[in-house]
């Protein structure tokens, strides 16, 4: 992408969007983990100090005053890095919110590799398999500045549990344009392509359209899906890609072990058995280094991704 391209953390669309939608929506309290700062909630803390609950360094007590208060008919937002949001919290999210399908929405931040710096503790590549065992959550994981802002806007008019995963790194934002629609639980067609099918979600959604572009140098035609709704996925344009493409490779930011790619795969097992090459974390840990520079490592960038598949095929 050149220089020219905005790029925006979806982090801080997160932030901007409570901030944004705090007057449309008066039940909305937001609640953090002593992150505000690094999550973004700090916006909307400034805007409607009284409706901003930090908590602490105590994710599990977050998650049980969010569950008391949404029995009140608050509509809470629990914030902080994905590695707690889903991990360290696992039980309460699972018992607290997921068993009694209470209306709290989870904003899990500086997920997925892209951490960069902060190194393998903090790198979450689990979450979307973990929050996807939790029955009746919502899943997403958008790709840019738009699209989070719209899945904010989409969490707070549906109800029951949501989980969001946002990004540390700031990354181009691809969906400006006057047709974008976001839905949720519907897939996106970026890219026409006959071939292939690539089925990319949250930062990976740029670099999938990356790696098209250079297949399609090599005589490659590649469709482009963008899933922002990991559960419920959107069966139909997967079953669709997989009956005219033949081939699927999914692209995700976390590991291949239970998100994405186990998503589609499941789909096509069931209905249309296809081949569906995962793309992402390989059950492996991250590391250290700069994110640009782990995404090139673990070949999760443009470049890497179109070697990875040019392997492949």
């Amino acid at each position: 992408m050149s220089d020219e391209v905005k790029k925006v953390a979806t982090r801080q669309s997160y932030g901007e969007a409570l901030a944004e939608l705090g007057d449309q929506y008066p039940d909305l309290v937001v609640l953090d983990a002593d992150l505000a700062n690094a999550t973004k909630t700090g916006i909307f803390q400034k805007k409607f100090p009284d409706r901003h609950i930090d908590c602490g360094i105590a994710e599990a007590d977050m998650t049980g005053i969010a569950a008391g208060l949404a029995t009140c008919g608050k509509i809470p937002f629990i914030s902080s890095f994905a590695m707690f949001a889903s991990g360290r919290n696992y039980e309460q999210v699972r018992n607290s919110i997921g068993y009694p399908h209470l209306n709290v929405k989870i904003g899990a931040t500086h997920a997925g590799i892209t951490v960069g710096e902060d190194g393998a503790s903090h790198q979450c590549c689990e979450d979307l398999a973990l929050m996807r065992t939790i029955p009746g959550m919502t899943v997403v994981c958008p790709s840019d500045d738009i699209e989070t802002k719209a899945a904010v806007k989409a969490a707070l008019d549906m109800q029951g549990p949501f989980y969001m995963r946002t990004s540390r790194a700031a990354m181009p934002v691809i969906n400006d344009r006057p047709d974008y629609k976001f839905e949720l639980g519907k897939g996106v067609l970026l890219k026409e392509g006959t071939d292939i099918t690539i089925i990319a979600t949250g930062v990976e959604v740029n670099y999938a359209l990356e790696a098209a572009k250079m297949l399609e140098a090599d005589g490659v035609s590649a469709r482009v899906i963008n899933i922002h709704t990991i559960k419920p996925i959107d069966e139909d344009i997967v079953l669709k890609a997989a009956k005219e493409t033949k081939k699927i490779f999914t692209v995700e930011e976390a590991s291949v072990i239970g998100g994405l790619g186990s998503a589609v795969a499941d789909v096509t097992a069931a209905k249309c058995p296809t081949i569906v090459n995962k793309l992402g974390m390989q059950d492996v840990f991250g590391e250290s280094g700069t994110w640009a520079g782990l995404l090139e490592k673990y070949e999760l960038d443009g470049k890497g991704i179109y070697s990875q598949i040019k392997k492949m095929l």
